[in-house]
């Protein structure tokens, strides 16, 4: 017979394995000596401390998951109760124990982060889920509002899992709230279309009025009709743009086709008259020459009279010289109308009264001063001597002034 510490080979060539429980049958040898079968049953029992070892490396140093870890366990600890091999079993099964140890470990520390990543998972579907709806209920910027939306589902994809329940859930209030974003994007076009339509409709108004009289010879109420058709243009808001671009284009044509034979009618006439405007240019620079400066109002007035008159029966004058020459003749009777005004000031006997009369107060006032100065000076109160002197200068200031313009209507 033939030992080992962990086994033995019987003379009969019946192969045994020592365990704490006891020997235990693993095979039969009888194809050679019994140390070949002794060393090939070791062989095997080597296999199984690899396969153990190797699953201790791979729960040590990789994200093994805690179910195919116990499953390996399980597996190897049944190749090791059964196994038909030589060596310390009974060692395997221990390290086995502290394998399922391991594991058990890592199940807790594993189902932990799930529900940490299942929470954070939450949180940010949560989050996603808000804004979803927020720009569902509040956006009315809809290009960006539905650019937004797609790349919140996007989002939505690409986050972590939460628990079924609720996923569901938050799903729900997303998928609701693409559905109320779409529905009111729908309500706001269909509204938008039915408004741009309005707006066509009375813009082919608008368009056939300026059509009707884009031939009127009535130059002015018509430009003012046109005037008022544009406000009206601006006023109606936007039509679809094929409608708005087309109907632009008819309007436009129609405005142009008046005022283009407006103004050749207005360039015939100022043509007529610019030997008016000639005239005027004469005349005008006789009058400055003549009138101004104004040095004899009454003499101005009449003359200005006869100037007026040729002024008038020299005709209408060209728009491009109208308020300039006009301008400038206004210039010359508003400068013979003030210097009326200020000879009849000058002459004004209630204003020449009120000139003398505030003269005498003000010397009456200088006189009573000064005596009132010399009375504060002989007491030796120079507070009251001050006070004179300081009123003085202000009434001698006044009385120049008033004497001036006394002098000036003499």
């Amino acid at each position: 017979m033939t030992t080992d510490p962990w086994g033995r080979v019987d003379d009969d060539g019946t192969v045994y394995v020592r365990t704490s429980e006891g020997e235990r049958v693993v095979g039969s040898w009888q194809a050679g000596a019994p140390e070949e079968a002794l060393a090939f049953f070791r062989r095997k029992y080597d296999a199984l401390v690899t396969e153990v070892e190797l699953l201790e490396r791979r729960l040590s140093t990789t994200d093994l998951s805690a179910a195919q870890a116990l499953s390996s366990v399980e597996k190897l600890r049944a190749a090791v109760t059964d196994a038909h091999a030589i060596g310390d079993l009974d060692a395997l099964s221990r390290r086995l124990d502290e394998l399922t140890a391991r594991a058990e470990e890592r199940k807790v520390e594993q189902k932990h982060a799930q529900e940490q990543a299942r929470h954070e998972a939450r949180d940010i579907k949560e989050r996603i889920v808000a804004e979803a709806e927020r720009v569902a209920e509040e956006t009315t910027h809809w290009k960006s509002g539905g650019e937004r939306m797609r790349q919140l589902i996007e989002e939505w994809k690409a986050a972590p899992r939460a628990d079924r329940a609720t996923e569901q859930g938050l799903w729900k209030r997303m998928s609701s709230a693409r559905n109320a974003f779409s529905k009111r994007r729908k309500a706001y076009f269909a509204g938008l279309d039915e408004q741009r339509e309005q707006v066509r409709a009375e813009k082919e108004k608008i368009v056939a009025e300026a059509e009707a009289v884009s031939d009127s010879t009535d130059w002015g109420p018509t430009a003012g009709h046109y005037r008022d058709l544009m406000q009206q243009w601006k006023a109606s808001g936007r039509a679809d743009r094929a409608s708005e671009d087309r109907l632009w284009q008819r309007f436009k044509a129609a405005q142009d086709r008046f005022f283009q034979a407006r103004n050749a009618v207005f360039a015939e006439r100022d043509a007529e008259l610019r030997v008016n405007a000639e005239a005027k240019e004469k005349l005008l620079e006789e009058a400055q020459r003549e009138l101004l400066p104004v040095s004899d109002p009454r003499d101005a007035r009449a003359r200005l009279r006869d100037y007026q008159e040729r002024w008038e029966a020299a005709g209408t004058l060209p728009r491009d010289s109208r308020d300039r020459l006009e301008g400038a003749f206004r210039k010359i009777e508003d400068a013979v109308r003030k210097a009326e005004d200020q000879e009849w000031q000058r002459t004004n006997p209630e204003a020449r009264a009120r000139a003398e009369a505030t003269v005498s107060q003000l010397r009456d006032s200088i006189d009573q001063l000064e005596g009132r100065l010399e009375k504060a000076r002989a007491a030796g109160n120079d507070r009251k001597a001050r006070e004179a002197e300081d009123a003085l200068t202000a009434r001698r200031s006044w009385l120049n002034e008033a004497e001036k313009a006394l002098e000036e209507m003499s």
